[in-house]
């Protein structure tokens, strides 16, 4: 393994709420963030959006769909090519590494299978940085969940802070990670985020999500629909455990014949619920605190259902934490990418159960010209 020293990583993450492409820069060495740069969102072109949402769910099963799979996904890598050049005009120092998550159509552990798009030796020619991408495939192959990621990032994040807490990622799908007194760690998906909210309110109101929760606090939540939402069979799983977005979409049909503002604020109780039950039933000890990040913690509304939910825990957004709550999932995949150069294990038997602590990553070296 090479010396340990300090690096500059771009991190890429393109969330399971379609909303664009999070490019953020952090200085690591694989154990401790130094400093951590600029950061900003991409919205997704519609039709970039839309060609990436019509194969979600979808596998390379024909040569067909194999080559309709393979378009998107070089357009795709383009689009984030074109985000990091445009990105690097701001820099004036290079950067070592990007850690580039490329967008999950499909994801089935149980099945050993995960696919995310995104090709990384076309990112690295067309960025001339070295990338690295595929996270999550050795961890799935090895029995793991292949999810969450983030979590040895959190633990960095808050290794001085007072504990047990929790760290909430609020993305399409929702997602814990539980930090012990001694530095232990517990993650899993708590259930749907921001997905079946976006969903509802793109089919009903043409919008790509609830701005602010305006819609929601505007509605009613229609608790027997909620109840019965909740008694999918994910949530009797214990941790670690992980989805797909899709699983909930069976379910979430009770919603319809719902006004467009109930069916919001019935979607959004959904996943202020499933974190709440997550917290009560599976957690070693009940933190003393919860910080949301990342889209999710936008939401007044997400956030004011789970501080109602959860009235013993102080529940904070990452903002008044001082972190940069839209950036921390494209931080930590470049936190992610360096301690891949590095050898360092990105999942743990308590993160996604993988038998053993794991690397993850595909490296991919630019093609000189």
């Amino acid at each position: 393994m090479d010396s340990i020293k300090n690096m500059r990583a771009i991190g890429l993450m393109s969330g399971t709420s379609l909303d664009g492409v999070d490019i953020a820069l952090i200085e690591t060495d694989g154990v401790d963030v130094y400093k951590q740069g600029r950061a900003y969102t991409v919205p997704y072109e519609d039709n970039l959006r839309e060609s990436i949402r019509s194969i979600l769910g979808m596998q390379p099963d024909s040569q067909e769909q194999a080559i309709r799979i393979r378009l998107i996904e070089n357009n795709l890598t383009a689009f984030h090519a074109m985000v990091v050049n445009e990105f690097m005009e701001g820099e004036t120092e290079p950067v070592d590494v990007i850690g580039f998550h490329g967008h999950t159509i499909f994801h089935a552990p149980e099945q050993h299978y995960t696919h995310q798009i995104g090709d990384g030796q076309m990112l690295a020619d067309l960025t001339g940085i070295k990338v690295v991408n595929h996270f999550r495939n050795a961890d799935v192959r090895a029995g793991g969940q292949g999810a969450p990621l983030v979590p040895v990032y959190h633990g960095a994040l808050c290794s001085e802070m007072e504990k047990p807490l929790v760290v909430l990622n609020i993305g399409g799908v929702s997602n814990l990670t539980w930090i012990g007194a001694n530095g232990e760690m517990l993650a899993f998906d708590t259930g749907p985020g921001n997905a079946p909210v976006n969903d509802w309110v793109f089919k009903h109101g043409g919008m790509h999500m609830d701005y602010n929760g305006k819609l929601a606090i505007s509605g009613k939540v229609d608790v027997q629909i909620l109840n019965s939402l909740m008694k999918h069979k994910y949530f009797g799983k214990y941790p670690p455990k992980s989805i797909d977005r899709n699983i909930f979409n069976e379910k979430l049909e009770h919603l319809e014949g719902l006004s467009l503002e109930d069916g919001a604020a019935t979607a959004t109780a959904f996943s202020a619920e499933a974190v709440a039950y997550s917290i009560s039933f599976y957690l070693p000890e009940r933190p003393k605190q919860m910080i949301i990040c990342g889209g999710g913690a936008n939401n007044p509304t997400m956030v004011r259902f789970i501080r109602q939910r959860l009235p013993e825990i102080e529940v904070l957004t990452a903002k008044e934490v001082g972190w940069n709550s839209d950036a921390i999932e494209a931080q930590a995949f470049a936190y992610l990418a360096v301690r891949r150069l590095y050898g360092m294990p990105i999942t743990f038997p308590t993160t996604t159960g993988v038998p053993e602590p794991l690397p993850g990553g595909e490296i991919n070296l630019p093609n000189s010209k």
